[in-house]
């Protein structure tokens, strides 16, 4: 056992020591450019899409992490994986598009053409491919002492192997259905992410032909298990793989491999807005374009000759460099499979330790919300802290018989979602309920037109976002008649309305009976119903007219006192940096001397510790165990600090073609708690990784005891929570 943890030390020490630079990835762009078009080399700048492989490197690493335990280092790799798929449906398959309509257009960080960036995506997808194996293979190894092997054929007895191909026979042949492609069977169409057989065969004249097999179905399992050994499997592909020649008697199997693509998932929402069309229905028409648009990726699990890639590639409509050969299974899904095993056999160490949403100390458990919330403002940090007070505040509203109102936006919901479980009993009890279903978000679409059918059925009105802006805000406001007249309770997030999600990303959302904060989003929903968008507002931030404008007025104040030699201070929590305009102002003020300091998860271009350009922003990527989404904006040093939490990222997308809030905190004692939440983060040097002026993200050693932020507060919930019982 211990020898097996000092390998895995080891092998994860060597990986981590060759680190994808930003120079390597340059190696990726084609040289035989004109000079004149050449990439023009900016220090402080890097592409949104490199950077975003960055991002997804540290997920990886974490799957290679001896500090994370076995099982929860599987769900890494998992993730790995379905992030690069969205990644070249929707980023890939743009650049794809752009690259025919607009090919010399190029980005405003790098100055790189979409096939310039095409190109350094597939090159830096390779290497990290060749780590995700290294780390695969290390992962099934540190397994196997645990009870779990995942074994080929090489590795089964003969009585095994024939115990195997009678489960073929009865429980898997029967439900394949192959296609050997002629004149009269067209190459078939391959669905996204589904797994596939593919046979190149001779027949006894010598001609050659192709079969495609579908390997993904519904009727068998893919973790078939070996009866013979416990906690051994194989996957239900390579068992099809392996007896292909049972599928055609009549030819000869002269090469075969498993096969899955990846398509373009990059449909135009926008083409749809015509006043003759049922926008929904229009949606639903393009949901179903989505499924058979063209390839972007296509991923071999053996070596097949070039003529038979060209042969795939011209059936599949997909050039030669989108094709990428792996060594471990095409699909790692099946982990989750193997984490339930894992659970029953009791095994100490091989998961995180258990942990659930507590009840937040600053409401009292049992009592009405709405007295609590007129009293004083209330911040939720989840998943540290429950949603429930969220949804019991909603269900309160649905039967207090003083709300007239409520407005909501919404963007993504849970399976058998409760928020729209309180406002489907809202309108029943005849309360005005007006929601915002934006149907356009990505992957979503589907369950939010179905989740819109159900609100108008129950009375609420519905509406479906604006032309030419997403509503991406998390905006909720309660409007009460009172005797002093009406009365708003708002509650502004920084992530969704989603109960599972609140479990498994860390957002903020505020509750405030503020009626100036009350006054304004009362506009934003008024604005919203006549299909507008707000102007200005004093208190909130919105998007896409005062949201960008504002920070960069509140990074002008810092940047003056600065220039005074007074502090200054600009301090970011999101999920991705983008914004052109937003990095250049950040430039100037690292310039000026203002102190920036910065928590970006994901996506950043701008390089920080560049000599003269960014020698005073310090940016960290944290990367752990549940996914970092709450944004926090901070502008001044000490009593003149202004505070917020926002549903913006700081990407042109969000400020300037979005409908974000961003909400002041105005209470000293949720300040004070954003303030040390913000320095505890930024402290972190177990998950938190420094990003160099190199473009490398390297770890960091600044304390005796390596600090988990999220662990942190987790256990600070878990105490607050007992010391209120």
């Amino acid at each position: 056992m211990q020898i097996i943890k000092d390998k895995s030390v080891q092998i994860f020490a060597t990986f981590m020591s060759c680190r994808i630079t930003y120079k390597d990835i340059e190696k990726g762009i084609p040289k035989n450019m004109d000079k004149k078009k050449k990439m023009k080399t900016i220090p402080y700048m890097m592409n949104r899409e490199l950077s975003w492989l960055k991002f997804n490197e540290r997920v990886l690493n974490e799957a290679g992490n001896p500090r994370v335990p076995l099982a929860e280092r599987l769900t890494f790799a998992a993730i790995y994986q379905s992030n690069l798929d969205e990644f070249y449906r929707v980023r890939v398959g743009t650049l794809m598009d752009q690259r025919e309509s607009a090919p010399e257009v190029r980005e405003n960080k790098t100055n790189m053409t979409c096939q310039e960036q095409v190109t350094a995506i597939l090159k830096t997808t390779r290497q990290l491919e060749v780590k995700k194996e290294i780390i695969y293979e290390q992962l099934m190894g540190e397994l196997e002492p645990k009870g779990i092997r995942l074994i080929n054929f090489q590795k089964l007895s003969q009585e095994e192997g024939k115990l195997l191909e009678t489960y073929f026979d009865q429980e898997i042949a029967p439900y394949l259905s192959a296609t050997i492609v002629s004149k009269q069977q067209p190459f078939p169409f391959l669905k996204n992410k589904d797994i596939y057989a593919v046979a190149i065969l001779s027949t006894k004249t010598g001609k050659t032909k192709t079969a495609i097999i579908p390997c993904s179905n519904n009727v068998f399992k893919r973790l078939i298990d070996i009866p013979t050994r416990k906690g051994t499997f194989m996957l239900s592909e390579d068992l099809i793989l392996h007896f292909l020649p049972k599928l055609f008697k009549n030819y000869v199997v002269k090469q075969k491999s498993l096969l899955r693509v990846t398509r373009n998932a990059d449909i135009d929402t926008e083409t749809i807005y015509d006043e003759d069309l049922d926008y929904r229905d229009a949606m639903e028409n393009l949901i179903k374009q989505r499924k058979r648009m063209n390839p972007v990726r296509m991923e071999l699990s053996r070596e097949l000759s070039s003529k038979v890639i060209k042969t795939l590639c011209t059936d599949i409509q997909i050039e030669k460099e989108h094709v990428f050969l792996t060594k471990i299974p095409l699909d790692l899904s099946f982990v989750f499979a193997i984490q339930s095993y894992l659970k029953t056999t009791n095994q100490d160490g091989l998961f995180y330790q258990r942990r659930t949403p507590r009840m937040t100390p600053k409401l009292v458990d049992g009592k009405k919300i709405i007295p609590q919330i007129m009293k004083k403002d209330v911040l939720l940090s989840y998943p540290f802290e429950s949603i429930k007070p969220f949804i019991t505040l909603l269900n309160e509203a649905a039967k207090d018989e003083s709300v007239v109102s409520i407005k909501m936006t919404l963007y993504r919901l849970a399976d058998k979602s409760q928020i729209v479980d309180a406002l489907v009993e809202a309108a029943e009890n005849g309360k005005e309920v007006i929601v915002l279903v934006e149907l356009r978000a990505r992957f979503d679409e589907e369950s939010n037109i179905t989740y819109s059918k159900i609100l108008e059925e129950a009375g609420c009105r519905v509406i479906y976002g604006l032309s030419g802006y997403k509503v991406h805000s998390k905006l909720c406001l309660i409007s009460r008649k009172t005797d002093k007249g009406v009365s708003y309770i708002t509650q502004v997030g920084t992530g969704n309305y989603n109960e599972k999600t609140s479990a498994m990303y860390t957002d903020l959302t505020l509750l405030t009976a503020n009626q100036e904060i009350g006054k304004e989003a009362a506009d934003v929903f008024a604005a919203l119903l006549k299909g507008e968008v707000i102007e200005s507002a004093e208190h909130l931030l919105v998007a896409p007219k005062c949201l960008q404008n504002n920070v960069l007025e509140m990074m002008d104040e810092e940047i003056a006192y600065a220039s005074r030699g007074e502090k200054a201070y600009i301090g970011i929590k999101i999920n991705s940096l983008t914004d052109i305009e937003i990095i250049k102002k950040i430039i100037e003020a690292s310039k000026a001397g203002v102190k920036v300091e910065m928590i970006v998860r994901g996506i950043c271009c701008l390089i920080p510790g560049v000599e003269e350009y960014t020698e005073n922003i310090k940016v960290i990527s944290i990367v752990g165990r549940f996914l970092e989404h709450s944004r926090i904006y901070r502008f001044g040093a000490g009593e003149r600090e202004k505070m917020y939490i926002a549903s913006a990222d700081f990407m042109t997308r969000n400020t300037i073609r979005r409908v974000e809030v961003a909400v002041p905190i105005l209470d000293r004692e949720i300040k004070e708690r954003l303030v040390w939440m913000f320095e505890t983060m930024m402290n972190d040097d177990e998950k938190g990784k420094y990003l160099t002026a190199q473009g490398t993200y390297i770890d960091r050693n600044l304390n005796e005891v390596k600090l988990d932020s999220q662990e942190l507060f987790y256990s600070m919930a878990y105490s607050n929570a007992e010391k209120q019982q």
